[in-house]
């Protein structure tokens, strides 16, 4: 791509409909810091795995695909630490975390429930709901900050059949495990006296491992012994640099479990015996190495965010998980989350505005920009310092 292309500002970003949009247009800039997908190189580590990959592609030409679900399954729920999962041998299987999104949508929708849904959130998590005809109804995260209070801020504010929380949140890497057991435990007693259906998005669990500060424990264990009726994603394609060749999960309570099967083979067959074979080499990899090849980068990249900021309009905000975006605001009285994205944009460099994470009320995310870290450091360290550039030249 040219230089003069990737420097292309867009006529009208303003009417790009949802993040999703935004991340597309992303893809043809020279700094893409929109999308949390991961766009580092291979650590050396990884870079065996690729070079065993026609070993792996006629491994997986020649097993059952039983064999390459159940050892991926295996190997996903061993890193997380997550052994009642595990045991259940419940999760189904699909090409992405949307897709199990559709399929929670779809029992929703068959079941004539609403859903209290966080905020902020990645909007695509309201759209793929409101798109099957769910109606959502938002809940600050605000609401999740004192475990003290958790129950009763509960009970005050959902107003749905069902309740739908991110763990740890994305943009703001909020997450129930800074209490230990005790955040869940007030979210699962919550849903089960007043028999609320639980869905919780695991999608950015894996930056929870291996985290001194973060008290991991087996959720899964506490969800079935609990009897609450529940649905739990996860998924692995935001945490290794596989180009997306990626599996989602979803796990449902027994009492719903039939029916959320039937809606899922409706939805698709199977995954990818080879995507599997590979990822499951990833996976058994960062449990060797705990997880370091992808944390490493990540810690890097985000001292650059907070060095770049220091000093500057926006404010970066210390996440609980270290996730792999950063969330910064905007401390200025004139300047937006889209007027500063533009800006950006006419340097290069993409970031996505925080209005569309607000999913209720837009306004509210003008405050805020999301920065995805995932990138190899070099054009990361580029990319920061044209931010730079452009914050300097808008300083109070």
């Amino acid at each position: 791509m040219s230089q003069h292309l990737s420097r292309e500002v867009p006529p009208q970003t303003t009417s790009l409909l949802d993040l999703t949009q935004h991340e597309i247009e992303a893809l043809r800039t020279r700094f893409n810091l929109a999308d949390a997908h991961t766009h580092q190189r291979q650590s050396d580590r990884q870079q065996k795995i690729v070079s065993r990959l026609p070993e792996l592609w006629y491994e997986a030409e020649e097993g059952l695909q039983a064999t390459y679900e159940q050892r991926f399954t295996e190997a996903f729920f061993r890193l997380h630490r997550q052994p009642t999962a595990l045991a259940a041998n419940k999760t189904l299987l699909s090409y992405a975390a949307s897709i199990s999104t559709m399929v929670a949508g779809m029992f929703l929708k068959q079941q004539r429930m609403a859903v209290t849904l966080i905020e902020p959130c990645f909007d695509n998590l309201h759209d793929v709901l409101a798109n099957m005809g769910v109606a959502a109804h938002p809940i600050d995260e605000e609401a999740l900050h004192d475990p003290d209070r958790i129950y009763e801020e509960l009970r005050r504010r959902v107003r749905t059949d069902a309740l739908f929380l991110v763990d740890p949140n994305n943009p703001t890497g909020f997450t129930l495990l800074q209490y230990g057991r005790r955040g869940f435990e007030e979210v699962v007693r919550y849903c089960k006296d007043h028999n609320k259906l639980l869905v919780i998005d695991f999608c950015f669990a894996s930056f929870t491992l291996f985290d001194p500060e973060v008290t991991r424990f087996d959720v899964y264990e506490l969800l079935e012994s609990s009897g609450v009726t529940y649905l739990a994603i996860e998924d692995t394609g935001k945490t290794w640099p596989v180009q997306d060749a990626k599996c989602a999960m979803i796990t449902a309570s027994d009492d719903i479990r039939e029916t959320v099967y039937n809606i899922h083979t409706s939805v698709l067959l199977n995954v990818s015996p080879f995507t599997l074979n590979m990822l499951t080499q990833y996976l058994e990899d960062s449990a060797e190495d705990q997880l370091a090849s992808v944390r490493d980068l990540l810690t890097r990249n985000r001292e650059l965010v907070r060095k770049t900021l220091d000093g500057t309009i926006l404010e970066y905000q210390e996440p609980v998980a270290k996730v792999s975006v950063a969330w910064a605001r905007i401390d200025h009285p004139e300047l937006t989350a889209t007027e500063l994205q533009r800006l950006l944009y006419a340097e290069g460099v993409y970031v996505l505005p925080g209005r569309y994470f607000y999913w209720s009320e837009p306004g509210k995310g003008e405050s805020y920009i999301r920065i995805a870290l995932a990138r190899e450091p070099e054009m990361f360290a580029d990319a920061m310092a044209l931010t730079r550039r452009v914050l300097d030249r808008h300083a109070r």
